[in-house]
């Protein structure tokens, strides 16, 4: 179908039932991963801790959250440090609450990763460390392994963002130039033990792609984080490429004797956020299938073959008969190429529309569960038949937009954006097609 208007449509639609709806399946799924709900039933009782202290540290946009929780149920004395992303701090009285920049690290989160490796050294074999992280630690704790500057850290976030490679392999790069990432923050803390918290952020819930994996051991190697810089072309500071091709910025490795009185839990995961959604859908008499929690690819790519899925039900009946909701969940990535700012729901959501042409029955929303889509303080948007209409009304091409890479740019000029501030969480990325009958 061309790009060009059809109908003449007021700009601000009022809100459809549909698309109160996809609201309240969104904030079904990120009041399911509230560290007030999911941290106390994982706490160790006061009786297990015996005559040692209890440490918390913590990073990632829900650790400031987590570590209030911590607070509320924990009858005994506690001190400790976690570092949050700027607009992130929650007030608790025993534990300091730092803020950092993310996504592209600040000085005052190499701070406060010197501070944490300070706070655990010099710990007995009685001490218990609670270390609570969430997605966005990387960026928090931007401590640079030896040899490497702040600078060459932020280079580096910079050209990773921009370059189309997956939250898993992003990840290995950064934890083979870091100080304190890769299980290094554990092995600080040896001999007391170590028990981690995780809120999951990303696609299969590995520990070690959580913030990084500052407390588990890391399989990778400098071969393989060399390998994916060469693979996408990242243009890394020399400083970065050399430390890779020595060999020398190895992390803790499995079987590490310093890990052995380490625990890890996961306690809240895309999945189960995915599942409150579906929860709500049903209630509201609309049948809710999970394509996936793990979904990655590039978000244009996602949102094509979302947008396939979705016309195959609504037209064909198939998998499954309309009406009906489509969940799914993951971290998709976006190579920019234009001159938008990016973010990965957005472009989702501007692709699948553009391949939907304003099906009839079709609405949607995508947004990330922390509340900032890539760098910007919005989490998301809606998407409704009428969208591509009001866009060319207002003289917005969306093929145009989509290959600037401008969906937030094109969703704002139509008011359809989702803003929630900080969620206080974080368990990627959320999204629901709602499919009519008639």
């Amino acid at each position: 179908m061309p790009d060009n208007p059809q109908n003449a449509v007021p700009a601000h639609p009022p809100a459809s039932s549909q698309s109160q709806l996809l609201r309240r399946m969104f904030d079904a799924a990120v009041a399911s991963a509230q560290p007030a709900h999911c941290v106390p039933p994982h706490l160790p009782t006061p009786q297990s801790l015996g005559t040692g202290r209890l440490i918390v540290i913590g990073a990632g946009k829900a650790s400031a959250a987590m570590a209030r929780a911590v607070e509320d149920a924990w009858p005994g004395p506690l001190s400790g440090l976690v570092v949050t992303r700027y607009g992130y701090g929650v007030p608790c009285e025993r534990i300091e609450i730092a803020e950092a920049a993310h996504p592209v690290p600040d000085a005052a989160g190499e701070k406060a990763a010197q501070r944490l490796l300070a706070l655990v050294s010099g710990l007995r074999e009685d001490d218990l460390v609670l270390c609570l992280i969430s997605g966005g630690g990387s960026s928090l704790l931007p401590l640079a392994a030896p040899g490497l500057t702040l600078q060459d850290k932020q280079a580096l976030n910079r050209a990773l963002l921009k370059s189309g490679a997956t939250i898993s392999e992003m990840n290995c790069v950064r934890r083979h130039l870091s100080a304190i990432k890769g299980g290094r923050l554990a092995a600080a803390c040896h001999p007391a033990r170590v028990l981690t918290l995780l809120i999951s952020d990303v696609p299969g819930d590995n520990p070690m792609d959580i913030a990084s994996g500052p407390t588990v051991p890391d399989p990778t190697t400098c071969a393989d984080a060399l390998a994916i810089v060469r693979r996408y072309g990242i243009d890394v500071p020399p400083a970065v490429r050399a430390l890779l091709e020595s060999g020398e910025g190895e992390s803790i490795k499995p079987g590490d004797a310093r890990l052995a009185c380490c625990e890890t839990r996961i306690v809240a995961t895309p999945q189960q956020a995915l599942e409150a959604a579906a929860q709500v859908a049903r209630e509201a008499g609309y049948p809710a299938f999970i394509l996936g929690d793990a979904l990655e690819g590039e978000a244009s790519d996602v949102g094509a073959v979302h947008a396939g899925i979705a016309r195959q039900v609504a037209e064909r009946g198939q998998p499954v008969p309309a009406p009906c909701v489509l969940l799914s969940g993951g971290e998709t990535t976006v190579t920019v190429r234009g001159e938008g700012r990016g973010g990965r729901n957005v472009e989702f959501l501007l692709a699948l529309g553009v391949a939907l042409q304003g099906h009839p029955r079709i609405h949607a929303l995508a947004a990330d569960t922390d509340g900032v889509d890539g760098q910007e303080e919005i989490a998301g948007a809606c998407l409704a038949p009428d969208t591509l209409a009001r866009a060319w009304a207002l003289g917005i091409k969306p093929r145009d937009a989509l290959a600037n890479n401008d969906g937030h740019g094109f969703f704002e000029a139509l008011g359809d954006t989702v803003v929630t501030g900080p969620t206080l969480t974080n368990v990627n990325d959320f999204r629901a097609i709602v499919i009519d009958r008639t």
